[in-house]
């Protein structure tokens, strides 16, 4: 049997992704209470999540969503939406691609990004659901750590690389740039790429 033709991906996967849950068929007619839109169409993927909240007891009770992606992005997405319903928004906001991939059975290491994508539309339809709701201060913004003064490369560039599959220092500098003009700052880096490994990889 050809190898080349087996399918990596779980059953659970293929549920999801050939019955995607929670779509969203008319944005229009859709009421949300809060919208994210995440991702660049022309790079690839792009994704839409809605969702409806119960303000009295500050919980996500729908979430539809719509995605330019593969099936990876369709499958992690679909199960993204229903874990949430019923969920403390709080509790939402936390969720990360490790907790959606667990769901699902697991990801093809090389697909974990594609999960990526689902939590962060839902953090941004949280977001403006805050800004909606006069709670600005509930928005949790990233702070960005300059790790590479010559090429202004931050922690966060490193990790969203980790979760796009860097593996090593030469591919994150083929990525980034980083540590290509004085070289100071490769320990921090070291550091850093294994940190981001082990939490967003090791079980």
């Amino acid at each position: 049997m050809d190898k080349s033709n087996i399918w990596v991906y779980s059953d659970k996967i293929k549920k999801h992704f050939t019955q995607p849950k929670n779509l969203l068929d008319d944005e229009k007619k859709y009421k949300e209470d809060g919208k994210g839109i995440v991702g660049n169409i022309k790079c690839g993927d792009q994704m839409l999540m809605v969702i409806k909240v119960d303000k009295d007891k500050h919980t996500i009770t729908d979430c539809k969503w719509k995605t330019y992606g593969c099936a990876s992005a369709i499958a992690s997405t679909s199960i993204l939406s229903e874990m949430v319903k019923g969920m403390k928004i709080n509790e939402a906001y936390k969720l990360s691609p490790k907790d959606i991939a667990s769901k699902l059975g697991g990801l093809p290491e090389h697909k974990i990004h594609c999960s990526v994508l689902g939590d962060k539309a839902l953090r941004a339809a949280i977001d403006d659901y805050y800004k909606r709701n006069g709670m600005e201060e509930r928005i949790k913004k990233e702070k960005a750590k300059i790790v590479c003064q010559c090429m202004n490369v931050t922690d966060l560039e490193i990790e969203h690389a980790v979760l796009e599959g860097t593996r090593t220092y030469l591919e994150l500098q083929e990525k980034t740039k980083i540590g290509t003009v004085c070289g100071q700052c490769k320990p921090e880096t070291l550091k850093l790429l294994d940190k981001y490994i082990k939490q967003h990889f090791d079980k």
